[in-house]
């Protein structure tokens, strides 16, 4: 008896494991990889990178439906902490692929690079996927994290050195780049002071 339990345990984990294997839906399914290291099943944690360290994301789409497949490889926030160095498409923009047939499949590799503009935080990098039936007319959606890195304030040997913007940058000569008063209008103020004085003078007389 305890052996039929032990061996109906295993084969319900085996089960849970085989499902677990793929993002999925009743549209199709999607598996995902970071430098190597699965991320369909979780995110991939515990990962560091450099400003210019260049790291692979890759993912397999395989359609259960007749009907088009929209894929984008996208960011959380505003500020758009990677640069795609090569890939089928850049950050938060779409491809279509249309008029596919069930069981049509592709697999999609980015390599991405921190470009600097975000540091000393984590920086996710996320898929979505959408399948819509040409024949229903509805759709259904894929979309999750596939690794959750941070972003060091380190640049990674070899690489370019990255440019931040938004931030006052000093002069040449070392001086301050805030804009200055010009010296025409300091002496004009004293003048204009000074006269304002020898009229409130001149009035108190008469």
């Amino acid at each position: 008896m305890k052996i039929r339990i032990l061996i109906l345990t295993f084969a319900v984990l085996f089960s849970i494991s085989q499902i677990a294997l793929a993002e999925e839906n009743d549209y199709g399914t999607v598996n995902a990889w970071f430098n190597g290291k699965n991320a369909t099943i979780e995110t991939v944690e515990g990962i560091k990178l450099r400003i210019g360290e260049p790291s692979d994301v890759k993912i397999e789409v395989t359609s259960k439906i007749s009907g088009h497949v929209i894929v984008a490889l996208t960011e959380t926030g505003g500020t758009k902490a990677y640069d795609v160095s090569s890939g089928p498409s850049k950050q938060d923009e779409r491809i279509d692929n249309l008029n596919i047939e069930s069981g049509w499949s592709k697999t999609y590799t980015w390599t991405v690079i921190p470009n600097g503009a975000w540091k000393n935080g984590n920086a996710p990098i996320n898929i979505f996927i959408k399948f819509y039936d040409t024949k229903t007319k509805k759709e259904k959606i894929i979309q999750f994290t596939i690794v959750n890195p941070y972003i060091l304030d380190e640049q990674y040997p070899g690489s370019s050195p990255a440019q931040t913007t938004g931030a006052a940058q000093p002069s040449p000569t070392g001086t301050s780049s805030e804009p200055q008063q010009a010296p025409f209008l300091e002496a004009a103020g004293a003048i204009a002071v000074m006269l304002g004085v020898w009229m409130w003078k001149r009035g108190s007389r008469t």
